[in-house]
């Protein structure tokens, strides 16, 4: 790279004078130039690295408590006093959110027991009458005594949420903050069966979950992530916004979708009539969406996912397990067959048949956890390896603990044997090893 003198104009040293002027390089000189230029890099380059995680990104769920939460009740009341209509209006949104739970008859000491919180969504307060938008807060264990099996029902299990956003042809999950995200982040699970896993989307969420994940169909790859948030499945909730001009409506059409292989569930549209409408649109989204994922579950439809499952505390789907049993004893068919051919050929007695080896079995040896490093300079080649391993004789389970797609990422390997039995298994299925403190990286 070529840097060409620069021209600077420089005071001039008398009244009239004309402006002199002197190369850059004359300034500064050769070297200071090359630590200018140095210090751009740097600072670039730093930069760069920065803005992958920097930034106004994240949105804390707001709303995370199992109480019961009824929304939008509307009142209209009179009082003595201001503060006497405001008590009266608090006390009709108590029955008239309990009657929209579907409660038994109970008087207002009563409700007043079991409810937690009062949540004002707008408000007008005058002299002696008070008009107002709230929010009713229930107790769960206090209220699921008079509510019965309703509020007793079992919850699905924990399942990931992928909140993405498409508008004007990006789509966004966790790379900036979205009226999507932000309706999820505000929504209270607590009257929902579905355990949902939401995310803030700061620090590495906007990395590890975005748009890409939801068309990746890698088992492996899901495994590790899901393991990470303490998730056993994902759910994708898809917004796409359709603005007719500036200031205008807007239209959504929002997509409901399951598992890893992004099964379509339902899909609704409404209609937002300007911008300033948007967030009550997104919040409405949001719970009709939680009543398709929990029509979802009613039906049988959020089954778990067995190949998500495969590896996982040593829990194997029962129908995986027989293909695997049907494999080794294939195997072990095979192998005894071979030894018995061998005997014949040696002039063995025939009848006289080596045991098989299939692995090492629990008790032989000691198990440990080795920890391996391997070369993934692709997604493709993060599966292989990892499946690579995990069908290695003596292996008890593998744990991703580290993952860099086009680096070198770490898995932590619970093996009945030692660190150099490990090693030759691997180098036996085509590994090139490398021995360190407890430690291997291999790479093909």
């Amino acid at each position: 790279m070529h840097f060409f003198p620069m021209s600077v104009l420089l005071p001039p040293p008398g009244r009239g004078a004309a402006p002199l002027q002197t190369p850059l390089r004359r300034v500064f000189g050769r070297a200071g130039m090359g630590a200018a230029v140095l210090a751009a890099v740097l600072l670039g380059g730093g930069y760069a690295l920065v803005a992958q995680v920097a930034g106004e990104r994240g949105i804390a769920p707001v709303a995370a408590s199992s109480d019961i939460e009824v929304k939008g009740i509307t009142v209209d009341v009179q009082g003595k006093s201001a503060e006497d209509a405001r008590a009266n209006g608090w006390r009709e949104a108590q029955r008239k959110a309990w009657e929209k739970l579907k409660g038994p008859k109970l008087s207002d000491s009563q409700l007043q027991g079991i409810v937690s919180a009062i949540v004002i969504e707008r408000e007008r307060l005058g002299p002696r009458r008070y008009i107002a938008t709230l929010g009713v807060v229930f107790d769960r264990q206090r209220a699921s005594g008079y509510l019965g099996g309703a509020a007793q029902q079992a919850r699905s299990a924990p399942l990931l949420l992928l909140p993405v956003q498409e508008s004007g042809g990006a789509y966004i999950t966790f790379e900036q903050r979205t009226p999507w995200q932000r309706a999820w982040a505000e929504f209270n699970p607590g009257a929902s069966r579905i355990d949902y896993v939401r995310l803030s989307g700061g620090g590495g969420d906007s990395l590890l979950v975005n748009f890409g994940q939801a068309g990746r169909r890698s088992r492996a790859w899901w495994r590790s992530m899901l393991d990470q948030y303490g998730a056993t499945d994902v759910l994708m909730a898809f917004a796409r916004l359709d603005h007719e001009f500036p200031g205008g409506p807007v239209a959504g059409t929002f997509t409901a979708a399951y598992g890893p292989d992004s099964l379509t569930l339902d899909t609704f549209t409404l209609k937002a009539d300007s911008p300033d409408a948007l967030p009550a649109m997104m919040a409405q989204a949001v719970e009709r969406m939680d009543g398709v994922f929990t029509a979802a579950l009613n039906s049988g439809k959020l089954r778990p996912d067995p190949s998500l499952r495969l590896g996982a505390g040593g829990q194997i789907d029962p129908a995986i397990q027989q293909l695997i049993d049907i494999g080794r004893a294939a195997r072990e068919r095979k192998s005894a067959a071979a030894a018995a051919a061998a005997a014949a050929a040696s002039g063995a007695d025939p009848r006289i048949e080596a045991a098989p080896l299939t692995g090492a079995e629990p008790g032989e040896a000691a198990v440990r956890v080795i920890t391996v490093q391997f070369a993934t300079p692709d997604a493709g080649t993060f599966d292989s390896a990892l499946g690579a391993v995990r069908a290695t004789g003596g292996v008890r389970g593998v744990g991703v603990t580290s993952t860099a797609i086009g680096g070198t990422s770490v898995m932590a390997v619970t093996y009945a044997g030692s660190l150099e039995e490990l090693a030759g298994a691997l180098e036996a299925r085509g590994f090139a090893v490398r021995r360190g403190a407890n430690a291997l990286a291999i790479s093909r």
